[in-house]
């Protein structure tokens, strides 16, 4: 009886076209339709190393999540085509929303990042002049997010005094950024 079971299901013997995904059964189809797969791939998406790729990709595929294939050779070349076709989807997909992007989020030129740095520098220096409950009080507001009614109460003030230490560190920053202080 147990023979009657391994001939059956396990056995090269009972069908030659069926494989297991994962075995020299299906290492030997992979590597006899492998340039094929990837002539395949490489007329859909145009690219030969893009084709490699994706043949390798599907390779994984199918090692990972091994099953047993009737027609293993047919199975891979169809999968094949349809990794293409995903690929290209993919990529018309990611070229739409390139094409949507405003222009103006281009990265940063050398120019503006040296300004935003010196305005950071500023700013840093303004921040530093004050005294240090002002400055503490505009760190909680600008850095941390808290509210001015919070900071009055952490620091025992009125909302009125958080509001008057605001407008003296604004006041500070505004100064050193437009370059009149000092």
């Amino acid at each position: 009886m147990s023979r009657q079971t391994s001939s059956s299901s396990d056995g090269p013997s009972s069908r030659e076209t069926a494989a297991p995904a994962r075995g020299p059964e299906f290492l030997q189809v992979f590597m006899a339709r492998r340039a094929q797969m990837e002539a395949l791939v490489q007329r859909r998406v145009g690219c030969r190393a893009t084709a490699s790729d994706l043949v390798q990709e599907l390779f994984l595929r199918f090692w990972r999540r091994p099953q047993v294939l009737q027609e293993p050779g047919r199975y891979l070349l169809r999968s094949a085509r349809n990794l293409a076709i995903d690929h290209l989807r993919s990529e018309q997909a990611r070229q739409r929303l390139l094409e949507a992007l405003p222009e103006d989020e281009a990265p940063a030129s050398a120019e503006a990042t040296l300004q935003a740095e010196q305005t950071r520098d500023r700013i840093e220096q303004a921040l530093r002049s004050l005294p240090e409950r002002t400055r503490h009080i505009f760190l909680l507001s600008r850095v941390h997010g808290r509210t001015y009614t919070e900071i009055a109460r952490a620091m025992g003030i009125s909302v009125s005094a958080v509001e008057k230490h605001m407008m003296r560190a604004l006041l500070a920053c505004k100064t050193h950024v437009d370059g009149t202080a000092d």
